[in-house]
């Protein structure tokens, strides 16, 4: 692949992320406006959040034992429809139970379209700059936070909470068209052997770098969706942050991860992806803490916390799934990484749950317990740290294009060409 489509195709899988990742996002800041008109308290909102990735993670297991049997571009166009009528139910969902409902709708279909990304990925770009590639990819996290939840919530107070998953919607509808157009066949994965469930099992779980990497990235996401869900409700009701900034925290966390996030890749790929890792990850520590231990603080303030916030957070994801994706030969990649989708849908999924009993809100509409939460996210971060330290690449086995090449000796290449040039 030229360095031209490939950067199309990266910039195409960071518009199905946007949209995903819009999705999920957009209902934290909602929070507010959602637990006032459906008359919900905190436990059920978080029902609403941990809805799509119990549903999610489901998926994910479930399509762990077929996704390698499929084109990855079938299986991703497959989805990705399905999850764009799922979140225009969303919209249309007239009460509490129904928007829950179709969250579980949504997740059912969303559950392995991340892992069908990332193996996309795994499979067309080297390993030697993979975590740029990564980088570019999840940015979309970014973009979705400077363009997308403000023009969601702009949407929401212009014309109802509706509004937004409509626009997600229809818009992941026209970029399914983009799919068919620019996602390239990935195939070399497929061989005539159709392994058993029981077989897919064995391949993840007999292996224990990818024993590690599920334990990793569950653990990891503990540590961040325990507290992020409820950043919106604890702002507005403890922080005396306006409802109406919260499309600036937003917008300037994006600005600042569209660059950052690409920089770490490329530093993850120079320095080592367990390294960099580990320095994001400690460094995540701080915004953690003080995001849920905020005092009454002006905006200023509190934007420049929730920016840090946003680097950190999204800083250590991307050195994270660069270094899972090499715990697997591709010919088990989409399943390890549905598997991996599954790991981290249920993680986030538990954390949102779990912090919603343990907060409480106070008469006075004040969120109480937060900073338990808190403690419990640095604890799961610390865990993620010494988990990802033992966590190595394996060697990858030799696979051949449709050409007749050797890709790994292409790719071996490739990397010697580009040292030369450094």
């Amino acid at each position: 692949m030229t360095p031209k489509k490939e950067k199309l195709l990266l910039y195409t899988l960071a518009t199905i992320q946007f949209t995903a990742i819009m999705d999920f996002m957009i209902v934290m800041p909602l929070g507010p406006q959602l637990m006032r008109l459906f008359d919900i308290n905190p436990s059920q909102f978080g029902v609403i959040v941990s809805s799509y990735t119990f549903a999610a993670g489901f998926t994910g297991i479930v399509g762990a034992f077929f996704i390698d049997r499929f084109d990855r571009k079938t299986a991703l166009l497959f989805n990705y429809i399905g999850f764009s009528i799922g979140t225009i139910c969303c919209a249309l969902a007239p009460s509490y139970e129904w928007l829950a409902a179709a969250r579980i709708v949504t997740g059912l279909f969303g559950g392995v379209m991340g892992a069908l990304v990332m193996s996309i990925v795994g499979d067309v770009v080297p390993e030697f700059r993979r975590a740029s590639a990564m980088g570019i990819v999840m940015a979309s996290f970014s973009v979705a936070s400077i363009f997308g939840v403000p023009f969601g919530l702009y949407l929401a107070n212009l014309a109802g909470w509706h509004m937004p998953f409509f626009f997600l919607g229809f818009m992941g509808l026209l970029v399914s068209i983009l799919i068919y157009k620019v996602v390239p066949n990935v195939n070399s994965h497929l061989t005539k052997e159709r392994p058993s469930p029981v077989q897919v099992i064995k391949n993840v779980f007999g292996s224990t770098m990818q024993v590690r990497g599920l334990m990793f990235m569950f653990v990891l996401v503990l540590g961040q969706f325990s507290v992020i869900p409820y950043i919106s409700p604890y702002l507005v009701a403890n922080v005396g942050f306006p409802e109406s900034n919260l499309t600036y925290m937003y917008l300037l966390g994006g600005c600042a991860t569209i660059f950052t996030s690409p920089m770490i890749g490329r530093l993850a790929d120079k320095y080592g992806k367990p390294k960099v890792f580990t320095i994001m990850a400690l460094l995540s520590i701080i915004p953690l803490i003080t995001a849920t231990h905020m005092p009454h603080l002006p905006v200023w303030a509190v934007l420049i916390c929730s920016t840090l916030f946003f680097i950190f957070i999204s800083g250590r994801m991307v050195p994270s799934m660069a270094l899972i994706t090499s715990t697997v030969t591709p010919q088990h990649r989409g399943s390890f990484m549905s598997i991996n989708s599954s790991a981290m849908q249920l993680g986030s999924g538990v954390a949102s749950f779990l912090s919603g009993l343990v907060i409480v809100k106070a008469a006075t509409g004040e969120i109480l317990n937060y900073n338990v939460v808190g403690y419990g996210a640095v604890f799961f971060t610390l865990v993620a740290i010494f988990i990802a330290r033992k966590i190595k690449p394996v060697p990858q086995e030799v696979r051949v294009n449709a050409d007749g090449g050797n890709v790994i000796e292409k790719e071996k290449e490739e990397e010697m060409q580009v040292m030369a040039e450094m």
